[in-house]
């Protein structure tokens, strides 16, 4: 097993051997993935891992378009949807770092519309049984405690917003004007009092954008992507991937992303987006929640800058201590004491919430192997990425299957990678 250096010189082979890692392990990777591919679950799929900033696996199986029978590739573009929140997280952080703004501020301190705010009151039926809330703190859109929701989720406020389109999807028109449709309506709960996953970090994408005075896909381009060197992760497929980007499949009869409404049954890999033609290619909304269209290696340089404690390739996007920082349990327990209704990208029990992912309280409790402390998230269509400080490990896997929640990739995957450690 060789090893290669990730970053600037990641193409420069290194011969030394990683005895963290056994064959045998890795090689139940590869049969994981291809069998992934075989049972018709994935159209194909992407992994790499890097221990100590050395490559230590990768493998592609499958295809990225079934239709045309191309395969699917270590350059393969996809769209990484929640994985998103992370790089939106850490761009409000880089601004916190500044002490151009501090997470108790009120959203409303920023745009106005968040101003004088209504939240459903406990039991209700109907969208206008209501009380008067507090503006949420940036602090509570970063850990989704702000009242906000997605339309897929259940409950009263997700009817209204799914009625109305509040998706930010790629051809919405312009962020800040959705984030004042999303303000208009009441919070779900008191900011602060429960968990549920929400277009929150959208809001903070506009946050962003206020503060910095540049558009998100600037400040993106010049504050994270040019620093770690991701020349191909944008909120439109990059033109020089566009032979390279993925269809999108789902197992569901119905809408992908209808979890409400989720029907089953037919085509397990049906098309719902195909690269050619998708919305991608030439994006609207710059949706800090979900817009952004990556590849593997560039999204690694991004886990890697978190793992590294904020640094990658000599440039230093965040301080040490502003990484512990955001990979702290910032709940009062785990998500699931705090009364979730909600989709998420992860298990609640024993499972905490940082700024911008989820962090590992008890691995017993989650029931997937893993070490205290790590720090993850995925995407709606089946992506997913890993930082385990504790074992100097990154993880990044990326397919195009929606929902996320159509099978247990994730855990699985998880316990392969700890299966393959032997160090």
């Amino acid at each position: 097993m060789c090893q290669r250096k990730l970053g600037l010189d990641m193409m420069n082979s290194v011969s030394t051997q990683d005895r963290s890692f056994d064959n045998g392990g890795l090689g139940n990777i590869r049969s994981w993935m291809q069998r992934n591919v075989d049972d018709r679950k994935l159209a194909g799929c992407s992994m790499l891992m890097a221990h100590k900033s050395d490559e230590v696996f990768f493998h592609a199986a499958g295809q990225r378009s079934r239709e045309k029978a191309l395969p699917y590739t270590r350059d393969t573009a996809t769209r990484i949807y929640s994985m998103t929140k992370p790089i939106t997280s850490a761009a409000l952080m880089m601004l916190v770092e500044r002490g151009l703004v501090h997470l108790e501020a009120p959203v409303s301190r920023f745009i106005p519309a968040f101003e004088t705010m209504q939240a459903l009151i406990p039991g209700a039926e109907h969208i206008d049984q209501t009380e008067p809330a507090p503006s949420p703190t940036l602090h509570q859109l970063m850990t989704h405690t702000s009242g906000l929701s997605y339309p897929f989720n259940p409950g009263i406020l997700a009817r209204a917003m799914d009625a109305q389109d509040l998706i930010f999807g790629p051809r919405q028109g312009r962020l800040a004007d959705m984030v004042d449709q999303v303000a208009k309506l009441p919070l779900a709960f008191q900011p602060g009092s429960r968990w549920e996953y929400s277009v929150a970090t959208d809001v903070l994408g506009r946050v962003v954008e206020i503060i910095s005075g540049k558009p998100l896909d600037v400040f993106f381009s010049d504050a994270i992507f040019e620093p770690l060197g991701m020349t191909e992760t944008s909120f439109s497929v990059p033109m020089q991937a566009r032979d390279r980007f993925a269809s999108l499949y789902t197992p569901l009869a119905g809408d992908a992303m209808a979890l409400n409404e989720a029907k089953t049954g037919g085509e397990s890999l049906r098309l719902v987006d195909e690269a050619e033609t998708s919305p991608f290619l030439k994006t609207e909304m710059h949706s800090g929640g979900g817009g952004l269209i990556s590849t593997i290696d560039d999204y690694m340089n991004f886990t890697e800058m978190l793992r590294q404690g904020g640094t990658f390739n000599a440039q230093r996007l965040l301080s040490t201590r502003i990484v512990d920082f955001m990979m702290q349990n910032h709940l009062p327990g785990d998500i699931a004491s705090m009364g979730p209704q909600s989709f998420a990208e992860q298990p609640m029990e024993g499972m905490g919430f940082g700024l911008g992912g989820a962090i590992v309280l008890d691995p017993a409790r989650v029931g997937t192997p893993g070490s205290v402390g790590d720090f993850s998230w995925g995407g709606m269509a089946s992506t997913f990425f890993w930082v385990d400080r504790e074992k100097d490990l990154s993880v990044v896997f990326f397919t195009q299957l929606s929902p996320s929640s159509s099978y247990p990739l994730r855990a699985e995957m998880k316990a392969l990678v700890h299966g393959a450690m032997v160090g």
